[in-house]
């Protein structure tokens, strides 16, 4: 598989010459200062592009261009947004850069309620937190009828809790769940949010199905003309949050996804700990079911809890059996090199990583530390190395 690195560009604390270090030799990264809806124009994209090579490394992935809010409600000014997004894919294209991840989760990105969860090895993980979210939605934003979309005893339970908390605890998970996390393409204040999560009143699953395949139609025919293998990421967590449709959360979303648009430029990103968050998925399973469509490879495990909260766990140490989806992902990759396929190799990264070390004391993005991505990909890397070595051709 191919290895690659999350980078943020020139901002990100760990510099491309650690991402050498680490072994990777492509790098996913994205025009993230330009995340208003504008199209990324030739000479962007080049000057990112130069500045990746000159460290001897590959862009492999953009991850990710961001879709605009209209877009997803298919209102407002979602065709001039559009038009931009269709630009930006080509440019990126045209300058060889040969997969695009995005996604199209409606108002939050990827969401957690802490980022600092101590674990027993004193280092420090990303946690999804379902009473703290009920928390916040119902007690601290009162979005209306919130109190309806949970359980009465998950409702009941978040209301002890918030009962308990401080208003410097409360303004913490506030910031945590909407302040915006690294790659994420908004940031709200309390206000904004709400705001926001009303204007999806009325779109339900139906609606932003219908969207997200309308987007697609006119998507992957420009993937297409300039080489892009398009890998739509799933919802994080993968289930509705403050009541919003997430579209991009099971198995059978992912089937007719491909479905709709049945071109081999529309493709999936399989992010291990997204859709193994969620009890009814067996990752596994997605993975040979579509493999023929994976275009891109998060590996990032879990450990979920029965209330549906999660805790990012050690890489081999979660609910996903690891070595069993290399395994099938490393046997795609063969198949794909016998049949003469140009996209044999699947870019993967190590999605995450635990706060460890000396990480702990210096500024980092949450979830993205050079050690506990370090580990995270020697990890991967040795059980790649074991199936190349052991498991037939």
């Amino acid at each position: 598989m191919l290895q690659t690195w999350r980078w943020f560009g020139p901002e990100d604390p760990i510099p491309l010459q650690h991402v050498k270090q680490a072994g990777a030799a492509g790098v996913v990264t994205a025009l993230h200062h330009i995340y208003d809806g504008r199209a990324w124009t030739p000479a962007d994209v080049e000057t990112r592009k130069a500045m990746i090579e000159a460290e001897g490394l590959a862009w492999s992935v953009c991850e990710s261009i961001p879709v605009h809010t209209s877009i997803k409600l298919r209102q407002g000014p979602w065709r001039r947004y559009l038009d931009a997004w269709k630009d930006s894919l080509a440019n990126l294209g045209r300058a060889g850069v040969p997969v695009v991840c995005y996604n199209f989760m409606p108002v939050v990105d990827w969401t957690r309620t802490d980022l600092l969860h101590r674990m027993p090895s004193t280092g420090y993980a990303l946690r999804f937190d379902m009473v703290d979210f009920i928390a916040y939605d119902v007690f601290v934003l009162k979005r209306d009828r919130a109190e309806t979309d949970y359980p009465q005893s998950l409702v009941d339970s978040a209301l002890e809790r918030f009962e308990r908390m401080s208003e410097a605890e409360i303004a913490t998970l506030e910031t945590t769940i909407i302040a915006g996390l690294p790659g994420g393409e908004d940031s709200y204040t309390r206000a904004a949010i709400a705001e926001r999560i009303a204007a999806f009143d009325g779109i339900g699953a139906h609606e932003m199905r219908s969207n997200l395949v309308d987007f697609l139609k006119e998507v992957v025919p420009v993937a297409e003309d300039v080489g892009v293998r398009l890998a739509i990421h799933p919802d994080d967590p993968p289930f509705s949050l403050f009541g919003l449709p997430r579209i991009v959360s099971t198995a059978d979303d992912a089937r007719a996804i491909l479905k709709a648009v049945d071109r081999p430029a529309n493709g999936l990103t399989l992010c291990a700990g997204s859709y193994g968050s969620r009890p009814d998925n067996d990752v596994v399973a997605m993975a040979e079911d579509f493999a023929e469509r994976i275009h891109f490879v998060h590996l990032r495990n879990v450990s979920k809890d029965p209330d549906g909260s999660f805790t990012e766990s050690d890489h081999l140490g979660g609910d996903v059996d690891m070595v069993s989806l290399i395994q099938v992902l490393m046997a795609e990759e063969r198949r794909r090199a016998a049949a003469g396929r140009a996209d044999a190799a699947i870019p993967m990264r190590p999605d995450h990583g635990h706060l460890l070390g000396d990480d702990i004391t210096r500024k980092t993005n949450p979830g993205y530390s050079l050690i506990g991505r370090l580990k995270g990909l020697a990890e991967l890397r040795g059980v790649m190395t074991a199936v190349d070595k052991l498991v037939p051709a």
